[in-house]
């Protein structure tokens, strides 16, 4: 998986300046690609280069956390190590980062040589639709 496998046509379909919230659910590789560790330590050096260009477009890592258990549905085939949500101000901004010859040059690799399996699930904020109470 790499930064050609970006869904550009159903990106572009979004609403370019509306907010978005990215669900990325993470499988880790037990080696790193690189032969660098582990695939987690190839995921903190992707981190460590990431998180800045988010920053920079106005975007924040929102929470992060181990992936324990499939709560509701069938398990098989849904094991995920971690999850990331990251805020971004606009479908835009997420574009520009995932495009940028820094993102694919510089980061992408630690992410593919990390992560055995990486979706990105692009949201919109609708919660205050359903909310209880």
């Amino acid at each position: 998986m790499g930064v050609d496998l970006l869904n550009v046509k159903g990106l572009n379909e979004l609403d370019q300046e509306t907010p978005v919230v990215m669900v990325n659910p993470m499988r880790f590789r037990a080696r790193s690609l690189d032969g660098d560790g582990l695939g987690w330590d190839a995921y903190l050096r992707y981190s460590a280069l990431t998180v800045p260009m988010i920053k920079a477009r106005g975007g924040t890592l929102l929470w992060t956390g181990n992936a324990e258990t499939v709560a509701l549905g069938e398990p098989a085939g849904q094991h995920w190590d971690y999850l990331a949500l990251v805020y971004y101000p606009s479908v835009a901004a997420f574009i520009d980062m995932m495009t940028s010859a820094d993102y694919e040059d510089r980061c992408d690799p630690h992410r593919r040589n990390g992560c055995e399996e990486h979706v990105i699930i692009a949201t919109r904020e609708s919660y205050s639709k359903f909310k209880v109470g």
